[in-house]
């Protein structure tokens, strides 16, 4: 770090729109110029019928999306570490844009 450069106090505040839900759902949508992050509720009715219930959209820039995907890899890494190896139920693994 240069010390004639010191590092800016980052206050967090959160928006009057700010929200949280929980998701078991996310698909990626990728154009030229952005990610477009769909957050949703997967429910089976019935062995042939699922439903997804898309709650929340979020677009980020190709460089804000690279700098997600270091960021959960690195607290992905840290969770394994702590509390064994993750893995995913073999109808979760999808070959395609929707997880």
């Amino acid at each position: 770090m240069n010390p004639s450069h010191p590092q800016p106090k980052i206050h967090l505040n959160q928006t009057a729109e700010y929200r949280e839900i929980y998701s078991n759902s996310v698909q990626v949508r990728v154009s030229v110029w952005d990610f477009l992050l769909v957050f949703g509720l997967v429910h089976q009715e019935t062995p042939e019928q699922v439903n997804v219930n898309n709650a929340l959209g979020v677009y980020l820039s190709p460089q804000q999306a690279k700098a997600l995907w270091n960021i959960l890899g690195q607290n992905l890494a840290q969770y394994e570490q702590t509390f064994g190896t993750l893995a995913l139920e073999p109808q979760m693994q999808a070959k395609g844009p929707v997880h």
